[in-house]
């Protein structure tokens, strides 16, 4: 009678060293992008605070037809309310510009090196009826929403 040959089955050690190292390899490039997502998605949720303040300018603007010398409290903006955890400081300055601060200390893995400022700044547009918002970024602008770099 005839004796079977029994088949190895699973895998070798090699071919298991080989699989950990692909996937290894595929988390060392993958963790760089997911850092830079997160980061750029808490500063994305920082410049919705500044909505309450953009909806206050516009309606200032919607009632007096203009935006020369608007203070503050012209437009009925407060700073404070509609900041979530992840903004340092919403600050207003004249003529309806104003400013979002990211706060890298409650976003995970920002570093305090790399703060953004975000100003938006309105203007007039060619009807004279409406605002049109231009946006712009300092410091470590990559992490600013693509519409602002």
């Amino acid at each position: 009678m005839k004796q079977m040959k029994r088949n190895q089955s699973g895998f070798t050690l090699i071919e298991l060293m080989i699989v950990v190292a692909i996937i290894a390899i595929l988390v060392a490039l993958a963790l760089p992008a997911y850092q830079d997502y997160t980061i750029k998605a808490r500063v994305a949720e920082c410049v919705q605070g500044g909505d309450p303040v953009k909806v206050g300018i516009t309606e200032h603007f919607e009632a007096t037809a203009t935006i020369a010398g608007m203070t503050q409290a012209q437009a009925g903006i407060d700073t404070s309310t509609g900041i979530s955890q992840y903004c340092s400081a919403i600050t207003y300055a004249n003529n309806g510009t104003y400013r979002v601060t990211p706060n890298p200390a409650n976003i995970p893995f920002m570093a305090a090196a790399d703060s953004v400022i975000i100003t938006f700044t309105p203007t007039i547009n060619a009807t004279g009826q409406t605002l049109d918002w231009g946006c712009a970024s300092t410091g470590t602008t990559k992490y600013a929403p693509a519409g602002c770099r």
